[in-house]
């Protein structure tokens, strides 16, 4: 074979070699040094239809007995409302309905008849495989007082990681956040977690309903630390830890409790978020296969990803654009994107689909071979 003929069949083995390759990240991303294989990111700066988003707002009544309070609730789709930015090349500025941007997740307000249901908002990830992860959200407080805002993850009762805000304790020298970890002893105790070593509170260095800040929980399998902007709150481990999947949950209530959320509020209150993202290893086994077909070698060069931290509060300001691989080109190949943010770019968006791609690279550089072996 001539000495080209020999060259060109070598570019045409290499050039297939590499056109199997997939994207960046195909093998994931790292929290500090976890590796986690799913994503779920949600711009809610620039999301329309919260229902084409990968979230999904909750239709539910729990009755005042049931809901611990001289009120009970009212789970309303109405109560999430979207209010996305004027345009989608914007991170700063009012929504299109005026003030705070983002999802607003609404408590009604007024003065109810006692054992009235009071409106609320809740929504849920679609996802519900989430088995060990980092997931966090760019969340601004009311400042009514009388609700329960709640960023957590949730399988059931007995499996629950919660970081709660009762806007009845905010004031000019507290600013607390409420660390929970809902087990089997605390549904024994009634839904009281106080004294089974998974409830603290934490005083805030800031005002949670001045502005957005990013709260965040990493849960592994012996522990869950629990951080706001990016500072280690507090770290819980033992029984109470879940060791199931479950799902994101974002709501606000109020259900009267004196002890707990008192209210309601006399007015609407808002909790407005404007990201929530979840990295996390996923329990279907579906999932689990299309990680082991998708990660080639997971030590080569860009297979995983490391998640970007925050430096500053993701305030209404230029530190409102946070980081988001489903913003990125060829950083999300295989994973499960919806389709509702103008921002999102389609895994593999600037490459051709791998067996295509492999096929085309063959056909050509085929070509180059048989050209230089009739000219040699």
């Amino acid at each position: 074979m001539p000495l080209l003929t020999r060259a060109a069949v070598s570019l045409v083995s290499a050039l297939l070699l590499a056109s199997t390759s997939w994207a960046d990240c195909e093998c994931g991303y790292t929290v500090n040094g976890t590796l986690y294989t799913d994503l779920v990111e949600s711009d809610f700066l620039h999301i329309q239809d919260i229902n084409q988003a990968g979230w999904m707002p909750q239709t539910y009544t729990v009755d005042p007995d049931l809901a611990r309070g001289p009120f009970g609730k009212n789970a309303d789709p109405k109560q999430i409302a979207m209010n996305p930015l004027k345009s989608k090349y914007d991170w700063a500025g009012e929504g299109i309905n005026g003030g705070d941007a983002g999802a607003q997740v609404i408590v009604r307000g007024g003065s109810p008849a006692k054992g009235s249901l009071i409106p609320m908002g809740e929504m849920d990830t679609n996802r519900t495989d989430m088995m060990f992860g980092s997931f966090r959200a760019g969340i601004k407080l009311t400042g009514l007082p009388g609700t329960c805002g709640a960023f957590f993850w949730y399988r059931n009762d007995s499996q629950e990681i919660d970081m709660e805000f009762l806007s009845q304790q905010f004031n000019a020298s507290s600013h607390p956040v409420n660390l929970v970890l809902q087990s089997e002893a605390s549904v024994a105790a009634g839904f009281d977690a106080d004294n089974t070593g998974t409830f603290q509170i934490h005083q805030l260095p800031f005002d949670p309903s001045g502005g957005f800040h990013e709260y965040r929980f990493d849960w592994f399998p012996d522990r869950v630390e629990f951080f706001a902007d990016g500072v280690l709150l507090d770290t819980m481990s033992g029984e109470g830890v879940p060791s199931t999947p479950g799902h994101m949950t974002l709501s606000q209530w109020s259900n009267g409790d004196p002890n707990w959320s008192a209210g309601p509020p006399t007015e609407d209150a808002i909790m407005t978020v404007n990201y929530a993202k979840g990295y996390f290893n996923s329990s279907d086994t579906q999932r689990q296969k299309d990680f082991t077909k998708r990660c080639k070698d997971i030590n080569a060069p860009k297979a995983t990803c490391e998640v970007p931290e925050i430096t500053q509060p993701p305030n209404n300001n230029a530190s409102a654009k946070t980081f988001f691989f489903t913003q990125q080109h060829n950083m999300t190949n295989n994973q499960t994107i919806p389709s509702g943010n103008p921002n999102t770019v389609q895994s593999g968006a600037w490459s051709i689909p791998v067996p295509i791609q492999g096929l085309s690279t063959f056909l050509l550089l085929f070509s180059l071979v048989l050209f230089v072996d009739l000219w040699s």
